[in-house]
């Protein structure tokens, strides 16, 4: 089995270079660019690499514009921010942008490969085979999940990599409650950031999305104090 194809995108070239050496001593393939404008010209190109670890401020484009702009182009490789910027309200804006974790400036070698491991493992679960196949169907709505598109009244909707991570999530358990501890750990990890805060305003968009009527929905029920149940 071939190796990992990791992107490091950080200016600080020592640190850059750190991070290389400690990825490839863990069996990983290891790409550094130090430009912002250039990690993006290259994550628009084939093969997408298993992950990005991604610095937030860079030249020529900080990495929230990065993020930003790939998932709008429907583009889903799982991103780790690396930043000095490490206060609650910028890790909220860069996972509520697609970002899948948020690891502050100074860290600890141990806890980035570990934060490295468990997302490459959440992108194996969703990637991998479901119980429950590739579309969910909700009524008149369905979800693509391959696709990360949503078709409501005959039109497709697009919808963000956590956003039907979500929704995967909570499907695999019909009928059940899914606490809010078990979509953190699947969707981002448990230490992703300390409020539920980002998670309830993904739910509020979908059920604009795919509800009937969001204020009494039919379909992604809340369960005060616990989490979210899926009645398809």
């Amino acid at each position: 089995m071939s190796a990992d194809k990791l992107v490091v995108v950080e200016d600080e070239e020592h640190l850059a270079e750190v991070i290389a050496d400690n990825l490839e001593l863990e069996g990983y393939e290891v790409e550094v660019i130090v430009d912002g404008l250039a990690a993006l010209e290259r994550l628009r190109r084939e093969p997408a690499p298993a992950l990005v670890l991604l610095d937030v401020m860079l030249p020529g484009m900080d990495g929230f514009t990065i993020c930003e702009t790939l998932r709008r182009e429907g583009r889903d490789m799982p991103i780790l921010f690396l930043t000095a910027r490490s206060g609650l309200d910028d890790r909220v804006k860069g996972l509520e942008l697609g970002g899948d974790d948020f690891l502050g400036k100074p860290f600890d070698l141990r806890e980035l490969m570990l934060r490295v491991r468990a997302i490459l493992k959440r992108a194996t679960w969703y990637n991998g085979p479901s119980p429950i196949g590739d579309v969910l169907t909700l009524g008149p709505a369905r979800v693509d999940f391959k696709r990360y598109v949503a078709i409501v009244d005959g039109r497709e909707i697009q919808l963000s990599q956590k956003e039907t991570m979500i929704l995967r999530c909570l499907a695999e358990k019909p009928g059940e409650v899914v606490a809010r501890a078990e979509i953190l750990d699947r969707v981002w990890g448990y230490d992703a950031f300390p409020t539920e805060r980002t998670i309830d305003n993904f739910i509020v968009r979908l059920r604009r999305l795919l509800e009937p009527d969001p204020q009494s929905p039919r379909y992604i029920h809340t369960v005060r104090g616990t989490g979210y149940r899926l009645t398809p």
